[in-house]
């Protein structure tokens, strides 16, 4: 059923929960989108040096900004900035790193046309391979951006805070089905799909 090398559901669930359980027993909660908000304060810093500052006080270094969201939580997008390498950062990478290793190792590889477009994608839209990347990109924006709006991120919703039970997960949870379930639906039907 599956092709060689691709985990089944169960497999790739029961690897999820593990993983979530050692990150929440050894460190704290998965979750990386604040990443690219400590990405865009660092670019930000290089082309306007005011954006945040940095004072001692009692010892500690406190950061202060200009800008809301980089002052949100004390400072703490500032922080990270100022020392980028830190767990989130490492997680980043790390997923990066454990993507181009399944390759190496065996995952599974598209071959032919699923290269630039899976068999799927190509039944409903032709074999339009720009589409599906501008179809994904803006899909991912708009879930990122969703899921910062609920105090997050997709996988810190969807793994850490759903196991936790946090409202705004739950919520957030909700409704990316409650919008992603009726719209491909509308799409698919529309291109003749059951």
């Amino acid at each position: 059923m599956y092709p060689k090398g691709e985990w089944n559901w169960l497999k790739g669930g029961l690897a999820m929960a593990a993983v979530a359980i050692a990150a929440f027993l050894l460190v704290k909660p998965i979750g990386v989108s604040t990443q690219f908000a400590v990405l865009d304060t660092m670019i930000w810093k290089a082309v306007d040096p005011d954006i945040y500052t940095v004072e001692e006080k009692n010892g500690k270094r406190v950061y202060h900004s200009p800008n809301p969201y980089i002052n949100k939580s004390h400072g703490a997008y500032a922080k990270a900035a100022d020392n980028p390498v830190n767990y989130g950062f490492i997680f980043v990478l790390a997923m990066i790193g454990g993507a181009f290793l399944s390759v190496l190792t065996g995952g599974p590889k598209p071959e032919g046309k699923d290269k630039m477009a899976p068999e799927g994608f190509r039944r409903y839209f032709g074999d339009r391979p720009l589409l599906r990347y501008a179809m994904a990109f803006i899909g991912g924006v708009l879930t990122l951006y969703g899921a910062r709006l609920a105090g997050g991120c997709t996988s810190g919703h969807m793994i850490s805070g759903i196991s936790q039970t946090a409202v705004s997960s739950l919520l957030f949870a909700a409704g990316v089905f409650a919008t992603a379930i009726p719209l491909a639906i509308l799409i698919y039907r529309k291109r003749g799909g059951q």
